[in-house]
């Protein structure tokens, strides 16, 4: 006669490594460089991109200001998510809790310039600037793809999962339906 064993009382509740990932020293590395990133670029643009900007054509100092909008506003919604993950890992409030939060964050994928021909002619450090932070943001949306799915709602910790075979099923149905 065989026993019945439940998973759930006689086993550990599976490990998230996603949950640990962005817990880990490898978050904290990303974090760094975000702030970073944001605070090179205010400083950037505030002093020398300033004095750039007054000596570009009205058409190059037009794409300037469009591409120094996109990286300000990149940079924006970068340090937003990396402040609510971190308030996540900190303990301050709950995935769950942070979902309302990541709402607000607009992660979506954008491109250099509306017009690439001119983002070439840009300043050489609007250009780099505006690389590294198209490259952060694109790690980042796979982190939170990662973590919340496509369907903007977050995941259970793996403790509040009824059980590994049901967590795969709505995965799989969650990416059906998306």
């Amino acid at each position: 006669m065989r026993q019945n064993s439940d998973c759930s009382n006689n086993n550990p509740p599976p490990v998230s490594f996603i949950e640990k990932l962005a817990a880990s020293d490898a978050f904290n590395e990303m974090f760094r460089e975000g702030m970073g990133l944001v605070e090179e670029a205010a400083a950037y643009l505030d002093v020398e991109g300033r004095s750039e900007a007054k000596v570009l054509s009205p058409v190059l100092g037009r794409a300037y200001a469009a591409e120094s909008m996109r990286l300000t506003t990149r940079l924006m919604q970068i340090a937003s998510w990396l402040l609510f993950q971190r308030a996540v890992n900190e303990g301050e409030m709950t995935r769950r809790q942070s979902v309302g939060n990541r709402r607000r964050v607009n992660l979506q994928q954008q491109e250099l310039a509306s017009r690439p021909e001119l983002f070439q002619l840009l300043p050489q450090q609007l250009q780099e600037l505006s690389l590294l932070s198209i490259r952060l943001q694109a790690r980042i949306i796979h982190l939170d793809r990662l973590l919340y799915g496509g369907s903007g709602t977050a995941r259970l910790p793996a403790e509040q999962q009824v059980s590994p075979v049901q967590a795969q099923l709505n995965q799989i149905r969650e990416a059906f339906s998306a």
